[in-house]
């Protein structure tokens, strides 16, 4: 028997909208990021205008699958999208050294809003 739905665990992450329609992410392969989508595959995504910017927002839920290849790939891919990798070469460096396990998300529902 299920149990009850479980509160969302909203965290802040570096994610890629792939060609293929899907949400891409990566985490380390021990990271607790990775319990949840194995026990429940459902997932959302929320993206926000920063502060200051005019108020609009994309929601974005559907299924959540969890994949061994592409994880170092994309990582080098969004830590040169976020970072000055001239400064954060040794970041960067350091960060792919670990296992890293890529975290793709099937867009089922998007809702966007704008004010």
């Amino acid at each position: 028997m299920a149990g009850p739905p479980r509160p969302a665990q909203p965290r802040p992450v570096w994610f890629e909208a792939a060609a293929d329609g899907t949400i891409q992410l990566f985490t380390p392969s021990d990271s607790v990021k990775l319990r949840r989508p194995r026990r429940d595959p459902r997932a959302s995504i929320v993206v926000a205008a920063p502060p200051g910017e005019r108020e609009r927002r994309v929601s974005v839920t559907g299924q959540t699958t969890v994949e061994a290849e592409g994880a170092r790939d994309l990582a080098e891919r969004l830590a040169a999208r976020y970072w000055d990798l001239d400064e954060r070469a040794d970041d960067l460096a350091a960060m792919v050294a670990d296992e890293l396990i890529r975290i793709v998300r099937h867009p089922e529902r998007v809702r966007r809003f704008a004010f």
